[in-house]
């Protein structure tokens, strides 16, 4: 009987030690592909800027409808708004002359891709057609080539950014959204932005949403009233030296460079990490 109880518990123990082994491998496993998914890090477009300065951007896609184009011009004209409207290459096709009234207004007409997909389903080759035709259409009506693009839903991924930075471009969200796609109503939509709304924001609207015309005005009014310079998004942000953190925050490197180091940094019309 002493001789049993023995074999059995050294088996017991044997098998525990086999079993402490199992997971301890399976823990370095996952360990493992822990830190390779952390070092695989996802580039950010630009989504704000970080400034000290009360400068913001309002942006207008445009995809679909025209009927408004023409009044949010004019609103803009009144408060002496300089925008950003990103535009489809196939809007531009359709109405060409608004395409010409937008530059003509001085507001910045940039890249929505040429037929709005979901461009992280595309290859590679197929982004760049996207972007590189609606570039085309554009410079055709207005005769300057976009810098900036924004990719349609939002929707993206590192070949996506890579493409565009590829292009020499530099790929933009925003930071507050209107939410005038949903229709809600003017006050609503003006407590959307003014409520978010902080130096270096850029802000999303949509040239053929219901009510955007009827709260336009308040949300120029009221941000100028506190101070508030609208840019352009090109005047925005930062072209060259510069960083992004995990929000999409773009961030000037000249701040944070030591002034004994002498070095230059690298410029970047790209490397937005993480998310």
């Amino acid at each position: 009987m002493v001789t049993v109880t023995v074999t059995k518990k050294r088996l017991l123990a044997a098998l525990f030690f086999i079993l402490a082994v199992i997971l301890a491998v399976c823990g370095c496993i996952r360990g493992a592909r822990a830190m390779q998914a952390a070092a695989v890090k996802r580039s950010l477009p630009i989504y704000g800027v970080k400034t000290e300065e009360k400068k913001i951007a309002v942006s207008f896609d445009a995809a679909w409808g025209n009927e408004e184009t023409q009044t949010l011009i004019n609103i803009l004209a009144k408060y002496n708004v300089k925008a950003t409207f990103f535009v489809v290459g196939a809007w531009v096709d359709k109405y060409p002359d608004s395409t010409r009234a937008l530059a003509a207004a001085g507001h910045e007409v940039c890249n929505h891709s040429d037929t709005h997909p979901h461009m992280p389903k595309l290859s590679q080759q197929d982004m760049t057609k996207q972007i590189t035709s609606c570039n085309e259409k554009i410079k055709a009506v207005t005769g300057v080539s976009p810098l900036l693009f924004r990719p349609p839903y939002g929707d993206y991924n590192n070949s996506l950014i890579d493409t565009v930075n590829g292009l020499k471009m530099y790929p933009i969200q925003w930071t507050v959204d209107s939410l005038d796609w949903k229709d809600p109503t003017p006050q609503q939509i003006e407590k959307n932005v003014i409520s978010k709304v902080k130096a270096g924001s850029i802000i999303l609207m949509h040239n053929g949403a219901k009510n955007t015309p009827q709260a336009l005005p308040t949300i120029l009014q009221t941000l100028q009233s506190q101070g508030y310079q609208f840019v352009k998004i090109s005047d925005l942000i930062y072209r060259d030296n510069y960083t992004i953190d995990t929000q999409g925050t773009q961030i000037s490197n000249k701040a944070a460079a030591a002034p004994s180091s002498g070095a230059a940094r690298p410029t970047q019309p790209s490397s937005g990490k993480g998310k």
